[in-house]
């Protein structure tokens, strides 16, 4: 009977989206702060209302909800796992408004436009994400060890972001833009809203269909980095799915709300890399420390209130600092502490990867995986890691050639 619970929800926010597109947005217009802003209360809500019924339909197990999971789920546990989720993928969300603001940004998409792509967008992700959590859920179903892939694929994804430079999209490489350009003629202008037009006679994409197309496939950068993460806090399929889901139906109302202050969090993207990192670790060890929700959703708030927080005490001391025309010193201290931050990450967590994949040489688990990729983190940062890596790679090379002949 679970299966009416799926149908019933994926009709709801088809539901939502017809009346968001349909009724309320029907005509292109510029998104004020005050209605994008009451559009994201009204997303959250509804998600606050959901995490209600959430804990009603386990807490009765109504349709025999979360009694086909390996473990039978409490209402309270539910809940709790529901809102962890939905806060660490809303909070991931938000870089990839960084993301959308350089697409829009290049193709110079007029601001009347911009809600018609991220809504197109967004529902190519709502069926981009079901297909991956099916397959996610799957895996771990079936292969208890994947989820150590999916931890070590968050700590590789927390690196890259750290390292990483927000002006390293390149929509003119991307390959469904150049699949389009194949496909048929691109138009030069916008056609008001539409995707197509007609070019010489000849039907034609409109710029507007080359930004979608770029936004879905971004998001299937940020499925891999996102899906993953709420999979530490939960394997409930049905969890899974709705907390992505009511996180990315918000991102567009979210996107108009914020999209002119969020260069002001300059530490949201560093909060970010923590929390991919703390989550990485978490499935790393999974088998070995269980580490309760409730612990998991209190260090996710304290990383992302701390580096909320530091945004704004920076920000002020950089105004003041400009009105005295000493800012350069901040900004040296401020490098110089990133700096020293960043290597303490590197340390800390790849020395923990290290560690868990010598362990592993005795324990259960892939130590061949885990210990190159603890060496990799550390060679980020260290000569003698570089050094070694380079020689674990010409072992493993030698052995192959050696089976090889064999």
């Amino acid at each position: 009977m679970i299966i009416w619970l799926w149908v019933g929800f994926v009709a709801f926010v088809l539901a939502m989206l017809a009346l968001d597109l349909g009724v309320f947005h029907r005509h292109a217009h510029i998104m004020s702060i005050r209605e994008s802003l009451t559009w994201s209360a009204v997303w959250i809500a509804l998600a606050l209302a959901f995490n209600v019924g959430v804990y009603f339909l386990y807490a009765r197990h109504w349709l025999d909800v979360g009694l086909n999971v390996a473990e039978p789920l409490t209402g309270h546990q539910a809940a709790l796992q529901f809102f962890t989720g939905y806060l660490i993928e809303k909070s991931l969300s938000l870089d990839n408004l960084f993301v959308i603001m350089m697409i829009f940004a290049y193709f110079q998409v007029p601001r009347a436009y911009e809600h018609r792509a991220l809504a197109w967008g967004i529902m190519g992700a709502i069926i981009l994400r079901g297909v991956m959590i099916a397959a996610g859920a799957a895996l771990i179903t079936r292969f208890s060890w994947i989820i150590y892939v999916f931890g070590a694929l968050l700590l590789l994804t927390a690196l890259r972001m750290m390292i990483s430079r927000e002006d390293s999209v390149h929509p003119e490489k991307n390959p469904l833009v150049k699949l389009v350009r194949r496909l048929m003629p691109v138009a030069g202008e916008y056609d008001r809203d539409h995707f197509f037009t007609r070019l010489d006679g000849r039907l034609a994409a409109t710029p507007l269909l080359l930004v979608v197309a770029v936004i879905e496939s971004m998001d299937v950068l940020f499925a891999v980095d996102s899906i993953p993460a709420i999979f530490a806090v939960t394997t409930d399929p049905f969890l899974v799915f709705t907390s992505n889901i009511f996180a990315i139906l918000g991102l567009r109302a979210l996107y108009f709300a914020i999209a002119g202050l969020i260069h002001r969090f300059r530490y949201l993207k560093v909060s970010l890399v923590y929390v991919l990192g703390f989550i990485g670790v978490k499935m790393l060890l999974a088998h070995y420390i269980h580490i309760p929700t409730a612990v998991s959703l209190g260090v996710v708030c304290g990383i992302l209130l701390i580096g909320a927080l530091a945004s704004i005490i920076v920000a002020r001391r950089q105004a003041r600092t400009a009105m005295l025309a000493a800012g350069n010193e901040v900004i040296d201290l401020a490098a110089g502490a990133w700096r020293q931050i960043r290597r303490l990450v590197i340390i800390v967590v790849g020395s923990t990867i290290l560690l868990i994949g010598v362990a592993m040489i005795v324990l259960p688990g892939p130590a061949i995986v885990v210990i190159p990729l603890g060496l990799a983190i550390l060679a980020i940062e260290f000569v003698w890691a570089r050094n070694l890596l380079r020689r674990v790679k010409q072992a493993g090379h030698d052995a192959a050639r050696s089976l090889r002949q064999k």
